[in-house]
């Protein structure tokens, strides 16, 4: 299982379209079926893609990008939104060693917005795959300082698991919360 889910994670980052289309079918489904996520996604949210860690090159692969706009196509928010951007690149999270990983606010430095969409109600912020959660809590701060009106939240495709030497589920969905706790991003799950 654990083989599997590192492949799932190795595709998920490359980009493979047929299995962001896939992953997208399947969170409408889960959606639908599981209490867990009820009220998760409706169909007024605005999706912002959390960007990639350095600032978008024209016609490169954003994950991020790509699941939104088939979590749009799947009806479960209204619009897919790329106002939140990076002006400055930050190490990759997944490419760092433990200790020198960006921090929380190294992340939030290294965002901006464009001006504003109009949205007052729900944002959802959507990644690829959540570690400690900085990059998603940096993303949050920026886009609530932008639209102090909405609810921000965020959707992870995938989420690490540490140092677990086997994983038990591919598919093991949760509902957690990023919280900034002792100078850093705290997950739980």
């Amino acid at each position: 299982m654990s083989e599997r889910s590192r492949l799932l994670r190795k595709l998920l980052k490359a980009g493979d379209q047929d299995l962001i289309l896939k992953c997208a079918w399947r969170v409408h489904q889960q959606a639908a079926e599981l209490p867990l996520f009820a009220g998760l996604f409706t169909p007024r949210d605005v999706l912002i893609p959390v960007p990639k860690s350095a600032p978008h090159a024209p016609g490169s692969m954003w994950v991020a990008e790509h699941l939104a706009t088939a979590l749009v196509r799947e009806g479960l928010a209204r619009c897919a939104w790329t106002g939140l951007h990076r002006v400055r690149a930050v190490r990759k999270s997944a490419t760092s060693i433990a200790g020198r990983r960006p921090s929380v606010l190294s992340h939030y430095d290294s965002f901006a917005m464009d001006d504003c969409i109009e949205a007052t109600g729900r944002i959802i912020l959507v990644d690829d795959i959540v570690s400690k959660g900085r990059t998603l809590l940096a993303a949050a701060s920026r886009v609530q300082e932008s639209l102090p009106s909405a609810q921000v939240r965020a959707f992870a495709m995938v989420r690490t698991m540490g140092l677990v030497p086997d994983v038990a589920h591919l598919v093991d969905p949760c509902r957690g919360e990023i919280r900034w706790k002792a100078g850093d991003a705290h997950r739980s799950p």
